[in-house]
């Protein structure tokens, strides 16, 4: 048993999954004390609600997962190479555009309509990513900034260019008209809620990013330009187009994102998923970025992330019946991430508190008896 528990705390996945479920847990502790501050008397049916209430509405958790879900891996695929994709908002953005005028404007066969806006929607986040991605690969500019200055631009391109096109919006309305049917994905059947077939091609997205991370010399390679692109260069692999891929795949990944957003139906018959331009930057590009962190950049461990984080909104948005405002559930978000920007320490901590108990527990075993108790 202490053979087994010693090569599980050496394994890089468990010291991850121990460390994100201690930022979890001090970060729920953390929400229930100021949700006691708040309101004593409904701390703790608030608090239940918060944890639990996401169950009462599991549809919806998987219809908010998907996009943050999706902006998630276009941050944390980006990390594995080293580099920080703060535009993941833009590109998701770019993406909801694309798609969107790929369902108004092109009239296509109702049985493949929907896929051509995904795919439409996953060429404009590719397009937002090759960008600040060639600036890097080629000019050394931070992908930071470019990145942020991209989230703008794609924000107020956007706008422009919706408010501009009189089939897509409606100027009385303030936002864009519905969606012809044969443009909206595939309904789960799930009453009340908007979920769709994108969870699954978000989480299948997800398997195909690990197994490319994991398995293939084009992930190494990308890793090992990540933990050190100057050794990497010595041993012949291509830093330059490296970069500028993993920038097109993190675009792709949160161009998706932004078509399962707007592409999903709507729980009104007629009706669909509408954008309204009102100058905003899409807070599930920053969503992912937390999901992304929580998640440790993995794929695998950003999919239950993204569930997680759904969850506890939904359960959030229920804790209002008892007097709590939404944003409770935003300082708990935050709160757990920041512990998670601590994971390693933490981790660290942990893992040597268990050496301590085992070496211990080792140095009784290892002790000589007692001679007069032996006589």
């Amino acid at each position: 048993m202490q053979v087994i528990i010693k090569k599980a705390g050496k394994s890089k996945g468990f010291s991850a999954f121990t460390a994100a479920l201690l930022a979890v847990l001090l970060g729920l502790v953390f929400g229930y004390i100021i949700m006691t501050i708040a309101s004593p008397a409904n701390s703790f049916l608030g608090f239940q609600m918060l944890l639990m209430g996401g169950f009462k509405r599991i549809g919806d958790v998987f219809y908010y997962a998907t996009p943050i879900l999706m902006t998630g891996l276009a941050v944390g695929f980006a990390f594995k190479m080293g580099l920080f994709n703060i535009g993941a908002s833009g590109q998701y953005t770019m993406g909801m555009f694309f798609a969107l005028y790929a369902g108004f404007m092109w009239k296509l066969p109702d049985s493949v309509h929907w896929l051509v806006c995904v795919l439409a929607g996953m060429s404009g986040g590719m397009l937002w990513g090759l960008i600040p991605g060639i600036f890097k690969a080629l000019l050394n500019v931070n992908e930071v900034i470019t990145s942020i200055m991209f989230n703008y631009i794609g924000m107020y391109l956007v706008d422009m260019l919706i408010q501009g096109n009189a089939t897509m919006y409606i100027s009385s309305k303030t936002r864009t008209s519905y969606l012809p049917a044969s443009a909206q994905m595939p309904s789960l059947g799930i009453t009340n809620s908007s979920v769709n077939i994108s969870i699954f091609i978000a989480i299948i997205a997800a398997l195909i990013l690990f197994v490319v991370l994991n398995k293939t010399t084009f992930g190494y390679e990308l890793k090992a330009t990540g933990f050190n692109k100057y050794a990497s260069a010595y041993a012949g692999m291509h830093g330059k187009r490296n970069i500028i891929l993993t920038m097109v795949i993190a675009g792709a990944m949160a161009g998706l994102g932004g078509a399962f957003a707007i592409l999903a139906p709507s729980t009104i018959a007629g009706s669909s998923m509408t954008y309204e331009p009102v100058s905003v930057i899409a807070a599930n590009g920053f969503n992912g970025i937390a999901v992304a962190l929580l998640g440790n950049s993995s794929p695998i461990g950003i999919i239950f992330s993204a569930l997680f984080v759904s969850h506890i909104q939904r359960g959030g948005t229920l804790a209002s019946l008892y007097g709590y405002k939404q944003e409770i559930i935003d300082v708990v978000i935050a709160v757990i991430i920041y512990f998670s920007a601590f994971a390693m320490l933490m981790n660290a901590m942990v893992g040597n508190l268990i050496k301590k108990l085992f070496s211990k527990n080792q140095s009784k075993e290892i002790l000589p008896a007692d001679p007069k108790e032996e006589a």
